[in-house]
């Protein structure tokens, strides 16, 4: 199977790439400045040239706070970077397979989105991401969005290696504790999208671990892992003033994808678990 995946830089795409490693998998991951997504002639080439089995896009604006003040890059890779690929992928005859984001909802549903539930984004990151599906329905009539929370894995650009970075030069740390989603790391999402990918899945998903947290809980619970003794004190969203809206509780179902998939789902705790080990290996390497 030839994968090409777009993002490279990404820890999503690390982890693909690390998992794809093997006879089965043609893959390719171009440098993200010639597998430019916003240009839909760098799309076409690259997708032309390969032509690819399956088209993994990686590739995100996700910095929620910037999206406020230049809300032009975000649409321009969350939404029309996904519609480059979708019609390129239409050309060649691609599946393309995408990343969504729990932030397509505000928040005050009270329980776990499901598939069916309407989106209703309450910054400019969620309503990039949403155009971005938008346009994926539009272009494609078989796909597979894989919408995604709080994901964590190796690299520099999760919130987990953002607290341990901060604990190593404070001693009490301030957690937010009244966002509630659901942690998720990148194993588990490319377990599950290879599973999916192997059954034929088309349409929308939500792929997240089981159960859901704060933000608190999560790193309280890292921290125990790792025995650390730094002081965390919980704090409201409104304790760090931001320009963008956050929705308080975005935590999404997977039974839809477990029901269809036929698996149970690990818990958000062993993906921390496997997080914390990882973090131990690098430092022992």
């Amino acid at each position: 199977m030839k994968i090409l995946i777009a993002g490279k830089k990404g820890q999503l795409a690390h982890e693909f790439s690390n998992r794809m490693d093997a006879p089965a998998f043609q893959v390719e991951a171009p440098d993200e400045e010639e597998f430019d997504i916003t240009s839909a002639d760098a799309v076409k080439t690259i997708i032309g040239g390969m032509r690819p089995d399956v088209v993994l896009n990686c590739a995100a604006y996700n910095h929620v706070e910037d999206a406020e003040r230049d809300p032009r890059t975000a649409f321009l890779v969350n939404a029309q970077g996904v519609g480059h690929l979708a019609a390129a992928c239409r050309e060649t005859g691609a599946f393309l397979v995408h990343f969504g984001t729990d932030y397509v909802f505000n928040g005050q549903k009270g329980a776990p989105y499901t598939e069916e539930d309407r989106p209703d984004p309450v910054n400019n990151y969620g309503k990039s991401k949403l155009a971005g599906e938008e346009l994926l329905r539009e272009t494609l009539k078989r796909f597979l969005l894989l919408r995604v929370s709080w994901v964590f894995g190796e690299g520099k650009q999760n919130f987990l290696y953002k607290m341990l970075q901060l604990a190593g030069s404070n001693r009490a740390l301030k957690v937010v504790n009244d966002q509630v989603s659901v942690p998720t790391s990148t194993r588990d999402i490319v377990t599950l999208t290879l599973l999916a990918l192997e059954k034929g899945l088309t349409g929308t998903y939500h792929l997240t671990a089981s159960g859901y947290a704060s933000r608190f809980d999560v790193v309280q619970y890292l921290f125990l892992k790792r025995g650390m003794a730094n002081a965390l004190i919980p704090v409201a969203t409104d304790y760090f003033p931001s320009p963008a809206k956050r929705p308080l509780f975005s935590a999404l179902s997977n039974g839809k994808l477990a029901e269809t998939l036929g698996v149970e789902i690990p818990d958000w705790k062993s993906g921390v678990d496997w997080y914390a080990e990882k973090i131990e290996g690098s430092r022992a390497e």
